[in-house]
């Protein structure tokens, strides 16, 4: 079978995953008192931190779960938007760790999780109150702004277009924020395409080895209509998506894991 596709279901994926949410979790428990008085310094310190992280994440998973993640195309460095499908967790890993400045547009009940939603802040994510409607993205907007103003940037604001995971295979209505924000700060969109919901499932266990991938597909136009965006926003992540769906097994893959 291909590395590509996920390892066959074995018993041995529960005490693996088991063993793997012991290790971040003591992993965060540690790294994040260790980097605590850095991330005070401001973001790029709090940045490194959240490398260093990332690299221990992404690492234990290689070691504990033989899971690993190849990242194809070329992720952006300056500031702009990075619009992804959103599979799993491994693929909040796997941008972060991709693109050097990251920030994302998160939840704000995430900020709330113990050291990881401090460190999000520091690091320069965006709370999101979606019951606040529009007045939500004009909050996203003026804090946008606000990050570009400042002598760092930016950097690059991760955003799920359709707000939420899906199964691998699976599509939802694409939401208009990042097509406003593109509209209103004329900040470039890279569309990224994931099928990392075949090896870390959307509830988060089992998870199975194998060689996810995200990709970096190219940038859109700047200077269209909101609506404009999003159609080609969908138009490029979901067939790209899809296509890496079906190397890693697609339908039948999803099946023999249950």
């Amino acid at each position: 079978m291909s590395h590509y596709q996920p390892r066959p279901p074995s018993i041995l994926d529960w005490p693996r995953t088991l063993a793997y949410y012991l290790y971040i979790a003591l992993a965060t428990l540690v790294l994040g008192l260790w980097g605590l008085p850095q991330a005070l310094r401001g973001t790029e310190a709090a940045n490194r931190v959240a490398g260093v992280w990332l690299g221990q994440m992404l690492g234990a998973a290689r070691v504990i779960l033989g899971l690993r993640v190849e990242v194809r195309g070329t992720p952006p460095s300056g500031d702009c938007i990075v619009a992804a499908k959103h599979q799993s967790f491994l693929d909040i890993l796997a941008l972060a760790q991709a693109c050097p400045r990251r920030a994302f547009v998160m939840k704000r009940e995430v900020l709330r999780v113990p050291i990881m939603g401090w460190f999000a802040r520091k690091v320069g994510c965006i709370p999101i109150d979606r019951a606040r409607g529009k007045e939500a993205l004009k909050q996203i907007i003026a804090e946008v702004e606000a990050a570009r103003a400042r002598p760092e940037g930016l950097g690059q604001l991760i955003i799920y277009p359709e707000g939420t995971r899906t199964r691998p295979g699976q599509r939802l209505p694409y939401k208009h924020g990042a097509g406003t924000i593109q509209r209103a700060t004329g900040l470039t969109i890279h569309p990224v395409a994931v099928n990392c919901g075949m090896f870390w499932p959307k509830r988060g266990i089992p998870i199975r080895g194998g060689t996810a991938v995200i990709e970096f597909l190219e940038p859109l136009p700047v200077g269209a209509r909101s609506s404009q965006v999003m159609e080609l926003l969908e138009a490029r992540i979901e067939p790209a998506s899809d296509r890496l769906f079906a190397e890693a097994g697609g339908a039948k893959a999803l099946d023999r894991a249950g």
